[in-house]
């Protein structure tokens, strides 16, 4: 929590004074409430410019998004292939692989040479590792476009992963992995991850420091070599002419062998085992507490019914969880969530709550209250209407751009949705009635089948945790496995 300094302070008890002798203006302008009477248009059409798709004949897809608003040129290479997909015995691969990769450089210029030729155009080219994928990016003034493309793409094709660079990945990673339990939040969401889909599933499993340091330079290349050659997805936005570019990218990646797509996946999810578990982090004088519960894919058809109901729950100020936790009862400094939906995998029903120690049991029942009151309490046409407004009105900034909606388009692409997801996904959100937030509250939330995760100060929950009537709480381990040799060294100290 942040500690107000002495001016803030000051400035906060002269706005304390300055509310006392305004309140009764204040509240007779509360109770004639003129905003109500502004006009709010009605939203245009949802029409985002779509960007350009051309497929070429071994799979590859190009984007071309026009955009001559400013001289940039922005573009990415998707590629597929995640951590998901790392052995576990060397979890904590692609991560090295998005440092390293680019660190390492090519066989023509070292890393560190493009950073000093990058820096001096004031471009960028950057990797990145995810779950499901890795990529490459880059970005420059419309002048310095080509050669940095072909900087991109040189990297791309011909990179050399260094010995000295993965080495300071690792070190990286490692200091991670030890200094992961500081954060009481971050510790949280990582435990309500593996609650609901396992220690070992590949959505929660997480690297650790044996794992890190059996990654070698020729595991790079491998991954690369193998992953390179899947159904690349190639994006470009900015001020170009199409023409020119298609004819570029068609030159760069038509000649390639056809792509190989990655094996299904057949991962289980059966949710988390209900009941309570705690983690004990003495440091600390407040309780994170996670309401965790197994979710749906995103191509579900009940999402857009689903996306209001989460409004209604926990999406904002004005959400039931925030209202009644927050504001009414007092009981908390954040709240709130939802049933969660990923693109190709289950997603996490999550709620969650930070409060102060001593308000942790009371403020766990709250939220279960009103979890459970999806399904008792009656949906009110004014919760509709404002969660469907709150829904309807993000488009504006989710995709006011053009780049925004080619980002949009690549992430539809890649999951295997149709273009036109966007604006079937905002119909659909419109015709949302209040019959069907009833329907998918009765099908989707089963308060019997959530854990409740709590992390907080044992000696400072009072009362304590079995006060919420859950049992016992089970403790979770959270502690970080030394590898063999260190452990060793230890021992012997």
């Amino acid at each position: 929590m942040k500690i107000p300094t002495a001016n803030c302070v000051t400035h906060l008890a002269l706005a304390l004074a300055l509310s006392s002798a305004i309140v009764p203006s204040a509240l007779s302008a509360q109770q004639s409430k003129p905003w109500e009477q502004i006009p709010v248009p009605t939203l245009h059409p949802f029409h985002p410019q779509q960007p350009k798709r051309i497929e070429l004949k071994n799979g590859i897809v190009l984007f071309l998004q026009e955009d001559h608003e400013l001289p940039f040129v922005n573009g990415s290479v998707f590629i597929p292939g995640g951590s998901r997909n790392e052995d576990p015995a060397k979890l904590g691969l692609v991560d090295l692989y998005g440092q390293a990769w680019r660190t390492s450089g090519t066989e023509k210029m070292s890393g560190d040479a493009m950073d000093d030729l990058l820096e001096s155009r004031a471009a960028h080219i950057e990797t990145s590792g995810d779950s499901d994928s890795t990529a490459l990016s880059w970005d420059s003034l419309k002048g310095d476009a080509d050669q940095v493309y072909t900087l991109a793409m040189d990297l791309l094709f011909h990179p050399k992963f260094d010995d000295s660079k993965l080495s300071l990945a690792k070190q990286q990673e490692s200091t991670g992995i030890v200094r992961r339990n500081d954060d009481e939040g971050e510790i949280a969401s990582r435990e309500a991850r593996k609650l609901v889909y396992g220690d070992a599933s590949p959505y929660a499993r997480q690297p650790e420091l044996a794992t890190v340091a059996a990654v070698t330079v020729n595991d790079l290349k491998a991954w690369h070599d193998r992953t390179v050659g899947g159904k690349l997805i190639i994006a470009v936005s900015g001020d170009f002419d199409s023409a020119q570019m298609e004819a570029k990218l068609r030159g760069t990646f038509e000649g390639l062998p056809t792509a190989k797509p990655l094996p299904p996946r057949h991962d289980t999810f059966n949710g988390p085992k209900p009941g309570l578990y705690f983690i004990n982090k003495q440091d600390v004088n407040q309780s994170n507490i996670q309401i965790a519960g197994l979710g749906t894919e995103r191509n579900n058809p009940d999402v857009p019914a689903l996306a209001v109901m989460n409004d209604i729950l926990g999406g904002g100020f004005s959400s039931r969880l925030f209202q009644t936790v927050r504001t009414k009862l007092g009981l908390a400094y954040a709240v709130g969530g939802g049933y969660g939906y990923s693109y190709d995998h289950p997603g996490t029903f999550r709620v969650v709550v930070m409060t102060k120690s001593i308000s942790t049991v009371d403020a766990t029942k709250a939220a279960e209250a009103e979890i459970a009151g999806l399904t008792t309490r009656p949906f009110t046409e004014e919760e509709l209407k404002r969660s469907k407004d709150d829904l309807l009105n993000s488009f504006l900034f989710l995709y006011d751009t053009r780049e925004k909606v080619l980002a949009e388009r690549v992430r539809l692409e890649f999951y295997g949705y149709p273009a036109d997801y966007l604006e079937t996904y905002k119909t659909a959100i419109e015709k949302v009635t209040i019959p069907d937030l009833e329907r998918v509250a009765k099908k989707y939330i089963h308060p019997d089948k959530l854990a409740i995760l709590v992390v907080g100060n044992h000696a400072e929950i009072q009362p304590g945790l079995d006060a919420l009537n859950m049992g016992t709480a089970q403790p979770v381990d959270i502690t970080i496995p030394m590898p063999a040799p260190a452990a060793a060294m230890e021992t012997k100290q």
